[in-house]
């Protein structure tokens, strides 16, 4: 009698069961080793296997981790390698790309992701093109619009393992994002490296085969469904037996059928039918640990790299593009900037669960990036400037929506300036210093210390003779900037003094009084500008209590409780107080950089032992209370995970600012932390108690619930990521790289994480994990030790979080217009209506802009006297469109506009 399987098919009537191997390595950039450690390394790799590659036949395909840096990091080293890497690559036997690294999706912008991806399919196009799969072999999971990217991009394969919830319980789904976008996604059931570490011996790979297959028998796809084996793992080397001990597998048995294979290769095979669906985020630790701490990890690296992201997506790039001429657009400018930034996206970089040189240089990066936005934007500001319609000062508006806000404005004077508010005031002043000509820097550095500012000066005369020595004079203020011929008289003072050294030298340094002033100016529009004339307010001022207790500017009134330093909101529409909110508490932290674990006896901090409060700003325009709060918090963890001991005393200074006419609290937080191992979280009471909080990821706000999804390994801690704001119920939080949150008390208030101090890369063994996640590596730059400051702000009511952000995050610029140019005296460069702005930028010398519709309504999005193409990720033309397109809910468009203004 035959011998039959389980659907009925005699054993010995089955074809072999394919396992596709995909020889593969993992090439993390950085991590526990620096990056030029870890890049030596790859060189060593690479060097030896290139060669193999071209010539073994058993060995002719090999996938290169997904990510062009890898190739770029090589190449640097070994530039002449790269026609070998081409032609291994047309040929099929080298798999590069799409990615230029693999990033985490939940820590950077929905932007970054994308230039992410566009800068590895650029860079794969010079190798013969990038891998057709959406390669995501580690992330810490992954943002609900992934899906939609990959579309975007042509893809309809997706490769995961990270993050996959236990609903799904097949080797493969359907992944869907909001808008309906569909991928393939293959699930890694057991990760990138099921086949790592091949054996030479083909029995014991037959042995390991047949384990596999057990292992993940009941998730199959049926029983003649092709097997994934991953062959790789983090920073393996190719191993040089592979054909061998394959062909040796297959000469010694029929049930398997093992070959080299591509992704590609393997996923067109793959089955598509009786596929399960999953729509949203992939964030469970069911089967996999998803890491759940690591949004809260290295807070400094969280908000640099808020404020690079802010700097070039909402600032830099909008005002480059609209007020820059096309030829002048900074192209090779902004690329180093986005290069800096998509590479510390890299997950263990911007995660920083790394060495602490790791951490260094992905701080370093986020500076140069973000000095490189600062410079553009001034440059944008300065040809706005020249081509303004009015003189004097315009505000320009850098987002697509009508704002109004409070600005700064430089006037000439001293006299009271309607509806302003005094933040600087410079007196007129005049100084005569004298001196040989020998003496000219130190009376100079005297002028400078005085306020006087010769290099700056607007009005500069000299005069200079061998009988009367030199005889200098300037005028300064603070609008005045120096002109090309006042640098060349300064320049020619220094000369004239150095030639009559022992002559007499006379300096005359006049001051013209001036003040920066906050106002309050109506609404701008959107992409455009609009003049500023003193006026008296025209919204109600900011009242602020003589004693700090509080201050209202008629929409709310903010009170500080001087017992605690919390503070309530009440809103003037009749709504009851909102009364507790920024309570900060601090408890003890006994995990590592990947996750949250507390002690095992835990001493929590939750009240100040004394409240001072100031008034630093007294309105009319802007009101600050400094509330500053005297704690004594254990000073570390005694042991591993055992209980907090020592004490520090740490004052938290805290910055309450109402602005007229807003209806947010913003907040900014000082404190040198001198304490280790703890955890500091601000927390914000709830007018009811809620089932869900909805925050902002990539191009979606996402709603979560009051739990999260553990496993067998990792408990599942419903500590959550949001980009720039979180709301629950009627509140909103919005924070500059604050990226944690957490429901409390059954949904009765929402903590954010301030700050999460360890010293170990990875632990062994946690009360929330129990494996390691990495080495065992003591580190101090997650420590946080020393001063920081963090910024986030309240908004109590329904208003639209996007608008909030642009009103907290993006202020309106002022400048100072020439008034050469005929024109309106208001008016937008880009009128542009209907969807969120993620990027406006220049391609080929037009404007293209992204749009994404957050919300499940049809949206149409309206770009009067405008006309152009949607077009894809790769820059292919769509769909014509012509001063208006649909965006369907949840969608994201990219359209490049005709012509240049």
């Amino acid at each position: 009698m035959n011998e039959r399987t389980d659907d009925g098919i005699p054993a010995g009537q089955r074809a072999p069961r394919l396992v596709a191997v995909v020889p593969h390595t993992h090439w993390d950039r950085e991590w526990y080793l620096p990056f030029q450690a870890f890049r030596l390394g790859l060189v060593e790799v690479l060097d030896e296997f290139l060669p193999r590659l071209e010539s073994d036949a058993g060995y002719d395909r090999f996938l290169l981790d997904g990510q062009m840096a890898v190739v770029d990091d090589y190449l640097e080293l070994r530039p002449e390698a790269a026609e070998v890497l081409r032609r291994l690559a047309e040929a099929g036997r080298l798999t590069v790309g799409p990615w230029y690294i693999l990033m985490d999706e939940f820590l950077v912008s929905g932007e970054t992701i994308i230039r992410n991806l566009q800068l590895g399919l650029e860079r794969a196009h010079a190798f013969g093109g990038a891998m057709s799969v959406g390669y995501l072999p580690d992330m810490f999971g992954h943002v609900a619009q992934m899906p939609q990217l990959l579309r975007l991009a042509g893809f309809e394969h997706a490769v995961v393992w990270r993050g996959v919830p236990a609903a799904v319980d097949r080797s493969a789904f359907r992944w869907q994002a909001p808008d309906g976008s569909t991928v393939r996604a293959e699930y890694l059931l057991v990760g990138y490296g099921n086949g790592a570490a091949m054996p030479a011996d083909p029995a014991a790979l037959v042995r390991r085969a047949e384990a596999h297959e057990a292992e993940t028998a009941r998730f199959a796809l049926g029983a003649d469904a092709p097997m994934l084996w991953m062959n790789g793992t983090d920073h393996q080397a190719p191993q040089p037996w592979l054909g061998e001990v394959l062909a040796g597998a297959n000469a010694a048995q029929d049930h398997f059928q093992f070959t080299v294979s591509s992704l590609p290769e393997y996923l067109a095979k793959a089955p598509t039918d009786g596929l399960p669906s999953w729509q949203g985020e992939l964030r469970s630790g069911a089967r996999a640990n998803l890491l759940m701490g690591v949004g809260s990890n290295r807070v400094d690296v969280k908000i640099a790299a808020a404020r690079a992201e802010r700097a070039l997506e909402r600032v830099a790039e909008p005002l480059c593009a609209l007020w820059l001429a096309p030829d002048k657009w900074p192209g090779p400018e902004l690329r180093l900037a986005w290069e800096n930034v998509i590479r510390n996206s890299a997950h263990d970089s911007i995660c920083a669960c790394s060495h602490d040189l790791v951490g260094t240089s992905v701080l370093h990066r986020y500076s140069e990036a973000t000095t490189i936005a600062e410079v553009l934007r001034w440059r944008a500001l300065e040809a706005a400037a020249a081509v303004m319609p009015v003189r004097g000062p315009v505000v320009l508006n850098p987002s697509a929506r009508a704002r109004s806000g409070v600005v700064e404005v430089v006037v000439d004077g001293e006299d009271p300036v309607a509806g302003g508010q005094v933040v600087e005031q410079v007196a007129a002043r005049v100084m005569e210093v004298s001196g040989v000509g020998a003496d000219l820097g130190n009376l100079l550095g005297q002028l400078e210390e005085a306020g006087f500012r010769p290099n700056q000066a607007g009005e500069l005369a000299l005069d200079a003779d061998q009988a009367a020595g030199v005889s200098l004079s300037f005028v300064t203020g603070a609008t005045r900037q120096r002109a090309f011929t006042g640098a060349s008289l300064l320049a020619e003072a220094w000369a004239q003094a150095g030639a009559l050294a022992d002559r007499p030298l006379r300096i005359r340094a006049e001051r013209s009084g001036w003040q920066r002033v906050a106002v309050h100016v109506a609404a701008v529009p959107g992409y455009g500008w609009a003049p500023w004339d003193p006026a008296p307010l025209t919204v109600v001022p900011v009242l602020v209590n003589p004693d700090g207790a509080g201050m209202g500017n008629g929409i709310i009134d903010v009170a500080v409780d001087a017992s605690d330093g919390t503070w309530s909101i009440t809103p003037m529409d009749g709504r009851p107080a909102l009364t507790g909110l920024d309570r900060l508490a601090d408890d003890g932290e006994a995990g590592d950089t990947y996750n949250y674990a507390p002690p095992v006896i835990d001493t929590v901090v939750d009240r100040p032992e004394s409240v001072t409060i100031d008034v630093i700003e007294a309105g009319p325009v802007r009101g600050v209370l400094r509330v500053t709060r005297r704690y004594t918090l254990p000073e570390r963890l005694a042991g591993d995970a055992g209980s907090r001991v020592g004490a520090q005393r740490i004052d938290v200074v805290t910055d309450v600012e109402l602005r007229a006419g807003e209806d947010v609290v913003r907040v900014s937080a000082s404190f040198d932390n001198r304490c280790r191992d703890h955890r500091l979280r601000a927390w914000f009471p709830l007018p009811a108690p809620v089932a869900g909080s909805r925050a902002e990821c990539a191009f979606a706000v996402v709603a979560r619930g009051l739990d999260a999804e553990g496993g067998p390994h990792e408990l599942g801690l419903p500590t959550f990521p949001s980009r720039r704001f979180v709301s629950a119920g009627a509140v909103t939080v919005l924070h500059e790289g604050l990226l944690e949150y957490e429901l409390m008390e059954d949904g009765r208030a929402l903590a954010l994480t301030l700050l999460r101090a360890n010293g170990m890369l990875s632990r062994p063994v946690l009360a929330t994990r129990d494996n390691s996640a990495g080495p065992s590596l003591p580190l101090e730059g997650p420590q946080m030790e020393g001063p920081l400051t963090v910024r986030y702000a309240v908004h109590y009511g329904d208003r639209d979080p996007y608008e909030l952000a642009d009103q907290v995050w993006v202020p309106l610029e002022v400048v100072t217009g020439a008034g050469q140019v005929a024109g309106p005296a208001r008016g937008s460069a880009l009128d542009l209506r209907g969807a969120e702005v993620s990027a406006l930028l220049r391609v080929g010398g037009r404007l293209e802009v992204r749009v994404f519709n957050p919300c499940d309504e049809e949206a149409t999005v309206v770009v009067p006297g405008r006309g152009g193409w949607l077009v894809d990720l790769r820059g292919a033309q769509l769909e014509r469109f012509e001063e208006s397109f649909t965006l369907r809910p949840w969608g994201i468009a990219t359209a490049r506009l005709d012509g240049h203004p």
